[in-house]
């Protein structure tokens, strides 16, 4: 069993496209998010629909040769470790001054071009999204970076991760701490299936930018 093929799909992947998994002392199946438990792993496609196959048809048991013992919740509990790493580093984050809290705080980080990624609460109105959208196409628009936004967790996990109350909307700014959040983000994401993401709007106006600019 190659180290780094999906036992689902047989298809070789880099390390952080894939989730890898141990068997524990009661020979259950255990995710190993951060890859450093010891023993024997195997690894499935980092998103919930080939973890939820792996558990239901038999893969991990052919896989490690031996009867386990797959929990049902397998793929919830997947999916919450990996909203911890999310939120964790999160807070990191914010101890290191990476943070910008706050509708105009972030309009302003977005325009700049400070901003790594932006962060939505799942409560967060259509306007309030929608006025954050227009500042990162006018980034894009005056040659700025294409800023992703996500929107994964509420307002009450937001607010406890990052200090603060009724976190609506926040920006993590390009450092390094800020790099560890975009990380864990874009795995959360890819395991939910992707949200409805705009990225590929942003890169249609820097298409019709670059356009322009080869008719003139």
């Amino acid at each position: 069993m190659n180290d780094r093929t999906c036992i689902v799909t047989r298809q070789n992947a880099e390390t952080d496209e894939l989730i890898r998994f141990v068997v524990g002392p009661d020979s259950s199946v255990v995710p190993d998010i951060k890859r450093t438990l010891p023993g024997r792993g195997c690894w499935v496609t980092a998103d919930r629909l080939h973890i939820d196959k792996a558990a239901a048809k038999g893969h991990f048991a052919r896989a490690f040769k031996k009867q386990v013992t797959v929990s049902p919740e397998l793929g919830a509990m997947v999916d919450a470790l990996l909203a911890r790493s999310v939120l964790g580093a999160l807070g990191l984050a914010r101890k290191a001054g990476a943070i910008a809290l706050g509708a105009a705080k972030v309009d302003g980080a977005v325009r700049s071009g400070k901003a790594l990624l932006v962060i939505h609460a799942i409560e967060a109105s259509e306007d309030g999204v929608r006025k954050i959208s227009q500042a990162r196409r006018a980034t894009v628009h005056l040659g700025g970076p294409a800023i992703p936004a996500y929107k994964l967790f509420s307002e009450a996990e937001l607010s406890l991760a990052l200090g603060g109350t009724n976190v609506i909307h926040a920006a993590v700014l390009a450092e390094d701490a800020g790099k560890a959040v975009l990380k864990r983000m874009v795995a959360l994401d890819r395991y939910r299936g992707g949200s409805p993401d705009d990225l590929a709007m942003l890169a249609a106006v820097a298409d019709e930018d670059d356009a322009a600019e080869d008719m003139e």
